[in-house]
C-alpha cells in the first residue's frame, strides 16, 4: 500500500494541471506500475525543456535522499535513467555485482544488493522522460518477460498522457513524494491496544520501529534502557542523531542496506564505556523494525583481547571512495597508477599486496606490482596468451570479478596456481572496464583467508571501474609520451659527425609542460673540408611544431649540400617556410664555419645572439646584424658577419628556452648563462654542455624547450 508523504518539500502539481488531467498524473502512473510489478521503490524523470538534463519529478518507496546525487542528471550520464532516456531502451541491472560492473558510480554510493529497470518514457516522435524501478536482493537475475512488458506498457501510456498533457498547455510538474503509510499509532508510543503494548513489554530485548526516513516512531522502555536515552528523546529523531554513539557512518549504512536490499540485517555497536550492543534490523516497505539486545559473546571476545592473525574489519566509506577517486584524477603514467592503487587503494582494502595486468597482442602484459617478496612469481605471467586459463586472464577477458577467499577455492577452480605459490591467503579479481571495453585486471592479494562479503565486492568492483578509468588516460599517455620522444629522437641528429679543427657537444631538453616534443632543432654539416652549424627554434612545442622543424633542418642541409653562402640559405629557406604555408615562424642562427682560417660566417633571422669565449676566459655577446623570423616577409634579407673564431674559442649557440623563465629579466638570464660559460669554459665539452643546461633557467620547471649547441676550436 503507497500514500502520500507530507514531509516531501517538493512542489504539487498547479491546481490547473490536476483539473485538466484529473489526478497526479506521475504519482498514480508510477504507483500503479511499482504495483503491477512487485516493485518496492522507483522514481520519475522528466526532460528539462530547454537542456539535455532530466530532473526527479517524483519518487516512491524510498527516501529521496537515497536518490540524492542523481535528482538532476544529464543525459549522457553513465546511469541506467540516462541510459534509457538516450537510447529509447529498457536497461536492466540483475544485482549489484552487475550494477558495480556497468554504473560504478551509483554502486559507490549503493553498495547493496538490488535489482533497477530504467525505461524511456518516449513516443515515436519524442522523448519525455524516464523510470527507474527498484526491487529487493532477492529478485531473480533476469527481468521476466512479464515484468518487461507491463514495464514498457505502464511508460507507453505514461508518454501519451505527457504527450496530451503538453497539448493542452498543461505540462506535468514535480509532484510530493510517495512514501509508506507510516505505522499504527504514529509517534504516541503504542502499538495500537493496549494489550498489544503490555506483550511487547515483557518480551526479554528492546524493539523499536524506524519510519522510511529513519526517524523513530515507537520504542519500548527496553530499548532505552539498553540505549541509555529516554523513550521521549527517541521519538521522532533519526536513531543514529539521538544517540551518540551511534553517530557512525557505518550504522547508518546499515539502515540504508536493509531499505534497499529489503533483507534484514545487523551490527554490533560499543556503548560507552564495555556494553556491548547487537541491532537486528528488519526492513519492510513502510519502515523497519530493530531488536536490540546484549551481545555478551561479543563483549566477552573484546576482553580477551584481539586474536593472533585477525584483521581489522574495512569499510570503504563514500568519502573514502571519493578521496581515491580524486587521487587516481592525479595519476598521469601506468606507474603512477600503480603506485596510488598501492599506497591508497590496497591499504584501505586491507590487501597486502597487488598486481595490475594488461594485454598487448593477445597476450598478458605485467604493468607493475607492489609487496611480492620475489617478482618472478608476478613477472612469470607477463608474455601469457590470453587463452590460458587462469583467474586474470578470465576476468580480463569476460570483464566479470572473481573472489577466492582461501587457497583451497582457488586451486580447486585454477590447478595450475599450485605450481605458483605467492604466500597469499585469499584474492580479488577486478576486471578494469573502461569506455565499454576491458583493459586490465587488477589483483589484490591478501595475507590471511579474507571472507568477501556482497557488499565488499560491490565496493571492490566499483573501485576497479575508477582505477579503469585512471589506467586507460594513463596507457594513452604513455603511448603519447613514446610517440612524442621517438618523433623528437627521429628529427634530431643521432650523433654529431667528427670534423677537423671543431669539436661539437649538443643537448636538447623537452619542455616539462605539455607533449614533450618541440621545435627546436640543430645541425652540425660537413661541407668540402668546411662546416656549417644551426640551430633554430619553431614556434610552439607540439607534433605541428615538431613537423615542422624537421622540415626547416632538412631544407637547411640540402642547401647547404649545394653550396650555397649563409645568406643565401637563410633566404632560401624563409621563402620554403612561407610557400609551405604553415602559419608558423621560426628563428634560426647559421654558421658558417673555416676552421683552417680561423672564421665564422654568421647569419641571424631573430634568433637570440650566440655568446663566444675567448681562450683567457673572456665571455661576450655577439651582436649580430640580421633579418626578421623565418616565414615572415618573402622578401628578407639576412646580412652576414664575420667572426674570429681562433683555437681555444668556444661558440655557445642555444634557443630562449635556455635563458628564459617567468620572473626572469632576459638581461639578467644572458648575463648569468655568460658567467657560466666564463667560469667553465675550460672543461671538457661534454661536461660544460652539462653544466650550461642543468642550471638556470633550463633546470626549473619549463614551457619550452632548450636546444644547446657547443662548438670549440681547436689547434
Amino acid at each position: 500500500m503507497v500514500g502520500v508523504s507530507d514531509g516531501h518539500t517538493s512542489a504539487p502539481a498547479p491546481a490547473s494541471a490536476r483539473t485538466r488531467v484529473g489526478r497526479p498524473l506521475l504519482s498514480l502512473a508510477l504507483a500503479s506500475m511499482m504495483d503491477e510489478v512487485h516493485a518496492h521503490s522507483g522514481a520519475v524523470y522528466l526532460l528539462a525543456a530547454d537542456q539535455p538534463v532530466l530532473e526527479m519529478a517524483v519518487m516512491a518507496g524510498l527516501p529521496r535522499a537515497f536518490a540524492a546525487p542523481w535528482e538532476r542528471v544529464g543525459l549522457s550520464a553513465p546511469i541506467p535513467v540516462a541510459e534509457a532516456a538516450r537510447e529509447r531502451r529498457l536497461v536492466w541491472v540483475g544485482g549489484e555485482e552487475e550494477m558495480a560492473r556497468r554504473f560504478p558510480r551509483i554502486a559507490v554510493v549503493l553498495p547493496y544488493p538490488f535489482a533497477l529497470a530504467a525505461v524511456p518514457v518516449a513516443t515515436p516522435s519524442k522523448v519525455y522522460g524516464a523510470v527507474f524501478v527498484t526491487w529487493p536482493g532477492a529478485h531473480p537475475p533476469d527481468l521476466s518477460d512479464r515484468e518487461r512488458d507491463h514495464l514498457l506498457a505502464a511508460c507507453g501510456r505514461l508518454a501519451v498522457r505527457l504527450e496530451r498533457a503538453v497539448e493542452d498547455s498543461v505540462p506535468p510538474h514535480a509532484e510530493p513524494d510517495l512514501l509508506g503509510v507510516p505505522p499504527v499509532g504514529g509517534p504516541a508510543g503504542t502499538l495500537g491496544t493496549v494489550e498489544a503494548a503490555r506483550m511487547v513489554a515483557r518480551l526479554p530485548y528492546g524493539l523499536c520501529s524506524l519510519d522510511l526516513h529513519g526517524r523513530v516512531s515507537f520504542a519500548t522502555a527496553a530499548a532505552a534502557e539498553l540505549i541509555g536515552v529516554p523513550v521521549s528523546q527517541l521519538l521522532g529523531s533519526q536513531l543514529w542523531a539521538a544517540v551518540p554513539w551511534l553517530n557512525d557512518p557505518v550504522y547508518e549504512d546499515r539502515y540504508r542496506a536493509a531499505l534497499l536490499s529489503q533483507h534484514s540485517t545487523s551490527f554490533v555497536a560499543l556503548r560507552p564505556p564495555g556494553d556491548w550492543l547487537s541491532f537486528r534490523l528488519y526492513p519492510s516497505t513502510t519502515g523497519l523494525s530493530v531488536r536490540i539486545t546484549r551481545a555478551r559473546a561479543v563483549a566477552e571476545m573484546n576482553r580477551s583481547g584481539p586474536r593472533p592473525g585477525d584483521s581489522p574489519a574495512r569499510l570503504v566509506t563514500i568519502s573514502q571512495v571519493l578521496s581515491l577517486a580524486g587521487a587516481l584524477t592525479e595519476a598521469v603514467g601506468v606507474q603512477d597508477v600503480v603506485q596510488l592503487v598501492a599506497d591508497e587503494i590496497a591499504p584501505a582494502v586491507g590487501s597486502q599486496a597487488l598486481v595490475l595486468l594488461g594485454s598487448r597482442a593477445g597476450r598478458l602484459h605485467v604493468l607493475g606490482h607492489r609487496g611480492y617478496s620475489d617478482a618472478r612469481i608476478v613477472e612469470r605471467f607477463d608474455g601469457m596468451p590470453l587463452t590460458e586459463p587462469t583467474p586474470g586472464t578470465q576476468a580480463l577477458t569476460t570483464g566479470v570479478p572473481a573472489f577466492f577467499d582461501s587457497r583451497e577455492q582457488l586451486e580447486r577452480l585454477y590447478p595450475g596456481r599450485q605450481a605458483t605459490p605467492d604466500g597469499f591467503a585469499a584474492w580479488a579479481y577486478l576486471p578494469l572496464i573502461a569506455s565499454g571495453r576491458p583493459v586490465g585486471t587488477c589483483v589484490l592479494a591478501y595475507a590471511e583467508r579474507h571472507p568477501f562479503p556482497a557488499d565488499e565486492r560491490a565496493v571492490l568492483t566499483s573501485l576497479g571501474g575508477l582505477i579503469a578509468q585512471a589506467l586507460e588516460r594513463a596507457v594513452l599517455y604513455d603511448a603519447k609520451h613514446q610517440l612524442a620522444h621517438g618523433l623528437q629522437a627521429a628529427l634530431l641528429p643521432h650523433t654529431l659527425p667528427v670534423l677537423p679543427g671543431i669539436e661539437a657537444a649538443a643537448r636538447y631538453l623537452p619542455a616539462t609542460q605539455g607533449m614533450d616534443i618541440g621545435g627546436d632543432f640543430y645541425d652540425l654539416v660537413p661541407v668540402h673540408g668546411k662546416a656549417a652549424a644551426v640551430i633554430g627554434d619553431v614556434q610552439g612545442h607540439n607534433v605541428t611544431a615538431a613537423g615542422l622543424m624537421g622540415q626547416i633542418r632538412t631544407a637547411v642541409r640540402a642547401y647547404t649540400t649545394v653550396g650555397q653562402t649563409p645568406e643565401e640559405v637563410m633566404r632560401s629557406t624563409n621563402r620554403l617556410l612561407i610557400d609551405l604555408g604553415a602559419d608558423l615562424f621560426a628563428s634560426c642562427l647559421y654558421l658558417g664555419l673555416d676552421p683552417q682560417r680561423g672564421r665564422a660566417v654568421m647569419a641571424r633571422a631573430g634568433h637570440p645572439p650566440p655568446l663566444l669565449r675567448r681562450p683567457d676566459g673572456r665571455v661576450r655577446v655577439l651582436d649580430l646584424a640580421g633579418g626578421p623570423l623565418l616565414g615572415v616577409d618573402g622578401a628578407a634579407a639576412y646580412p652576414t658577419t664575420d667572426v674570429e673564431l681562433t683555437p681555444g674559442c668556444v661558440l655557445a649557440l642555444y634557443t630562449d628556452g635556455l635563458i628564459e623563465a617567468p620572473g626572469v629579466d632576459i638581461e639578467d638570464a644572458l648575463a648569468e648563462l655568460g658567467g657560466q660559460l666564463a667560469e667553465t669554459g675550460d672543461r671538457p665539452l661534454d661536461e660544460l654542455a652539462d653544466e650550461l643546461v642543468h642550471r638556470g633557467a633550463a633546470a626549473r620547471e619549463r614551457s619550452d624547450d632548450v636546444a644547446l649547441l657547443l662548438l670549440r676550436a681547436d689547434d
